[in-house]
């Protein structure tokens, strides 16, 4: 079994910042990639960034320059570090992982539980 745990949402005022963080831990052999998502209420899920083993990565346009992706291999981690928060960031983060469980196991995605984000006054 895999578990995708994260931590770190919360409340935050605007121009604030907040750092979310995922660790996937269980039966893994590899980690291909982490990445995190959002859902706003009557929106769909949407990529926020996500990060390679290799350490490529790639953000959406609303977050580039005010958000950034980092992990930690060995601890099979991922980071979001937010800066600059704004109210249309309020949304239920998503992590998710792309894991090869075995040698010979295709690449299978795992998702977190989701942590809500809120930027408010």
């Amino acid at each position: 079994q895999v578990q995708v745990v994260e931590s770190g949402g919360g409340l935050v005022q605007p121009g604030g910042s907040l750092r979310l963080s995922c660790a996937a831990s269980g039966s893994i052999f590899s980690v291909y990639a982490m990445g995190w998502y959002r859902q706003a209420p009557g929106k769909q899920r949407e990529l926020v960034a996500r990060i390679t083993s290799g350490g490529n990565t790639n953000y959406a346009d609303s977050v580039k320059d005010r958000f950034t992706i980092s992990s930690d291999n060995a601890k099979n981690t991922v980071y979001l570090q937010m800066n600059s928060l704004k109210p249309e960031d309020t949304a239920v983060y998503y992590c998710n992982a792309d894991i090869r469980r075995t040698i010979h196991s295709a690449l299978e995605t795992y998702w977190g539980q989701g942590n809500q984000v809120t930027v408010s006054s």
